[in-house]
């Protein structure tokens, strides 16, 4: 089971729904961890902004963060932690702004940044080619999944 706690801090008039975040997260995980809790965050681009400089050292919003959970070693084995795998931040407005620059609906943007945000906090990133073309290959079958194109081809 996937559980998504879904928290609202934008005034974005167009933000998916708890079903919909649920039904990416669990497309993104699924035969990777069939049992995972975690928070996605929708925010405006000043708190987008504010964790994106105090984590990663860029003075801008940026559309997905993720914290992967680290379980303290005092809290290991307790049934307590469950399956908390992390946190998504996602920023409303760099969502739809990439989606409008993009010319792809603003909702299979959103999935992507879903599934994206997921599979970093399952450890895959992209900062090699190599690691890139792994996680991009994930997020293009999953996505497929969910009947939504490429995130990766360009729309001239």
């Amino acid at each position: 089971m996937i559980i998504v706690d879904m928290q609202i801090a934008s005034e974005h008039s167009e933000l998916p729904n708890q079903e919909q975040l649920t039904a990416w997260a669990q497309a993104a995980l699924q035969g990777l961890k069939d049992e995972a809790e975690l928070s996605i965050r929708l925010v405006d681009e000043a708190e987008s902004q504010q964790l994106n400089l105090e984590y990663r050292g860029q003075d801008k919003p940026t559309n997905v963060l993720s914290f992967p959970f680290e379980v303290p070693e005092a809290l290991q084995g307790l049934d307590e932690v469950g399956q908390l795998i992390g946190d998504l931040v996602i920023c409303a407005q760099v969502v739809a702004d990439e989606a409008t620059l993009q010319h792809k609906p603003a909702i299979h943007h959103w999935a992507h940044m879903v599934v994206h945000g997921c599979l970093h906090l399952l450890g895959y990133d992209h900062i090699t080619d190599a690691e890139a073309q792994v996680m991009e290959d994930m997020e293009r079958t999953i996505l497929g999944s969910l009947n939504i194109a490429d995130p990766y081809l360009t729309i001239e």
